[in-house]
């Protein structure tokens, strides 16, 4: 059995989301408690009461998710419920280097704090959307979004075979949402979020948070994070800080991500945090080995992830 982690990023947010776990838990509202004490933010009042147009802030969002999939990890850590290596989409992938100990808890929640300030506040203006695409391969998205002439458009997130998110100005994603559907696409889905994330109009807020993360301490680790980046796992040799502030204006290649995990051979995977869009790109992913996927997103889904593992452990 070997387990690993999945943590979601922005979008997977929902009003409501970790308040059965926050009220069940000690070590949940510890958490919370201490993400308040670091950022000055009750981000469990905005968590579970909302407004969704709070929440959907994205200064609030990564605060509110971050904390969330932290929160579980704590529970799980006390049931002796461990991953040997870990990914998270976006945002989650501090969750990931968080939870490995890479990333000190206090100076990571300070850091993705300022990082979802910089994503909201140092956007340029205009009106910028993205969408999921289904249904088209990887190439056929590029090279869809490479003939809308009129306006920014380019693929953001690749996660999963099947699945791309495009990014850029409104009017150019509707464009490409037009050519994707003539192409063959079988859905286009606008997401919730706020800016042109993972493109290279964000070029400010990989500058400010390029300047924030001079001064973030990384540890060694045994436990390994694969790197949004370019799917593959961290190594002693990478420039973390320069891979973070990269991050923002780059493409995120999750399916690789997952491709990594299978070779590294993950039987288990654990989505940890709210919702559960990781779970079903692991399950399109083509392997040939029985895997099995859950996720926690509530006290239901946890406790019975819990029991799954300690099972699956007395069976080994």
């Amino acid at each position: 059995m070997k387990i690993g982690f999945l943590f979601p990023g922005q979008g997977s947010q929902a009003v409501g989301m970790g308040k059965d776990i926050y009220d069940k838990y000690d070590e949940a509202k510890k958490v919370y408690d201490r993400v308040k004490e670091l950022t000055n933010v009750d981000i469990a009042k905005i968590s579970f009461e909302g407004p969704e147009d709070v929440l959907n802030q994205t200064k609030y969002t990564q605060l509110a998710i971050l904390t969330m999939s932290l929160a579980v990890v704590e529970i799980l850590k006390k049931e002796n419920i461990k991953a040997e290596i870990s990914a998270g989409l976006s945002l989650g992938e501090y969750s990931a280097l968080i939870y490995s100990g890479i990333l000190d808890f206090d100076e990571g929640v300070k850091l993705v704090q300022k990082r979802g300030e910089y994503m909201q506040n140092l956007v340029p203006e205009g009106n910028w959307q993205m969408a999921a695409v289904l249904g088209l391969d990887d190439e056929t998205v590029e090279n869809t979004c490479k003939k809308v002439t009129d306006g920014f458009v380019v693929p953001a997130n690749f996660n999963c075979n099947g699945q791309v998110v495009i990014s850029g100005e409104e009017e150019a994603v509707k464009k490409a949402a037009e050519l994707m559907s003539e192409a063959g696409a079988r859905k286009v889905r606008v997401l919730k979020t706020s800016g042109p994330f993972h493109t290279t109009k964000l070029i400010e807020a990989s500058k400010a948070l390029s300047k924030e993360l001079e001064n973030t301490k990384f540890n060694k680790s045994n436990l390994k994070v694969v790197k949004n980046i370019d799917g593959t796992e961290y190594t002693e040799n990478d420039d973390i800080k320069e891979i973070l502030a990269k991050h923002i204006i780059s493409p995120v290649r999750f399916s690789k991500s997952i491709n990594t995990m299978l070779q590294e051979n993950v039987d288990i995977f654990i989505e940890v945090g709210p919702g559960k869009t990781l779970s079903g790109f692991v399950k399109k992913a083509e392997t040939t080995n029985p895997i099995n996927i859950l996720n926690i997103n509530n006290v239901d889904t946890l406790e019975n992830t819990i029991k799954f593992i300690k099972e699956e452990t007395t069976n080994e």
